[in-house]
């Protein structure tokens, strides 16, 4: 059983015994002494895509789910359905882009290290990995002698979304991406 301050996005839990992925975590720290720690978190149903918000204490314990966690890649998208291939068996998986709400624009072709959460042998989401190495395919050159200032410009990735990065950085780089946060963390060697 997870507590409330364990809770990552991707976790799923068990609320009124249906599974539901948590999409996002605040935590809010009250400035009263002996005030408990409140975790306000965004859970989306996996089988209804019903959202749902609710505030727990960190201490607050979370009703588990038996998953089968499976290894797989990302093969294509058909109109609005994502498939999905087992690195062990090579058994398809297919998900609807409603189940992948803000993680469907990560997914690019051959994408490797997704974890795909069954049930019953039915696919109810998946996790991507925690960074990703995306190429730059649109950006604005980069400014002589910026490799020592923080200042960031946006950057537009190969799969469309637009991430800030460091001045230095330039179109063709490969950078990699926290896909939680959306953010750079760092330039790959080439």
């Amino acid at each position: 059983m997870p507590k409330a301050c364990n809770l990552k996005k991707g976790h799923v839990v068990s609320i009124n015994n249906l599974p539901y992925q948590v999409k996002q975590v605040e935590v809010h720290t009250p400035s009263a002494r002996g005030a408990n720690t409140l975790y306000k978190v965004r859970f989306n149903c996996v089988s209804t895509g019903q959202k749902l918000d609710q505030t727990f204490k960190g201490n607050d314990f979370l009703e588990d789910i038996d998953l089968v966690k499976r290894q797989a890649d990302f093969l294509y998208r058909d109109q609005k359905l994502y498939t999905f291939m087992d690195n062990d068996n090579y058994e398809q998986y297919t998900l609807a882009e409603d189940y992948l709400e803000d993680q469907a624009p990560w997914l690019t072709d051959g994408l490797q290290g997704i974890a795909v959460l069954l049930q019953n042998g039915v696919p109810l989401c998946i996790e991507l990995p925690s960074s990703i190495e995306v190429e730059i395919v649109e950006t604005a050159p980069p400014i002589k002698g910026a490799s020592v200032t923080s200042r960031t410009k946006p950057a537009v990735l190969a799969n469309g979304i637009t991430v800030q990065v460091p001045e230095y950085i330039s179109v063709g780089d490969v950078i990699q991406v926290n896909t939680e946060t959306g953010k750079y963390m760092s330039r790959v060697k080439s």
